[in-house]
């Protein structure tokens, strides 16, 4: 019998890992020289632009596994916070041409992925039982 509440959560990590690891996957097709640009115009060293892999590729994947699930939904958290901050910040009072909130899909991604990290995996996922899980 389903149990709907671990439904729930496998829909949520598989829709925000999987969503992730495409953003990801365009990391590792055209590389990552525009994070290493706004990393470094902050002041910070280029060689955390490539926390992005960690964030969008390994973060995602153990969402959509639902292995050390909390851990991935904080990574995933983490990474959209220093995406918030590096490419977004101009647009917190923004909105497209439709009329939608500018980081729409930022903040969804961010709140699902800290939701994520708050509920755990459920019981739909290959992890075992443990404090990241």
């Amino acid at each position: 019998m389903l149990n709907q509440e671990d439904l729930g959560r496998l829909l949520l990590r598989l829709t925000v890992g999987i969503l992730l690891l495409l953003h990801g996957i365009a990391k590792i097709r055209f590389g990552i020289s525009g994070i290493e640009k706004m990393v470094v115009a902050q002041g910070l060293p280029s060689m955390l632009a490539w926390g992005v892999y960690v964030g969008e590729v390994v973060a995602p994947l153990l969402l959509i596994l639902g292995t050390y699930a909390r851990l991935g939904g904080l990574l995933a958290a983490v990474n959209m916070v220093a995406a918030l901050i590096l490419a977004h910040w101009n647009q917190f009072g923004s909105f497209s041409a439709q009329g939608t909130w500018a980081l729409e899909l930022p903040m969804l991604f961010l709140v699902g992925a800290i939701s994520c990290a708050l509920l755990g995996p459920g019981r739909y996922s290959i992890g075992a039982a443990g404090r990241w899980n």
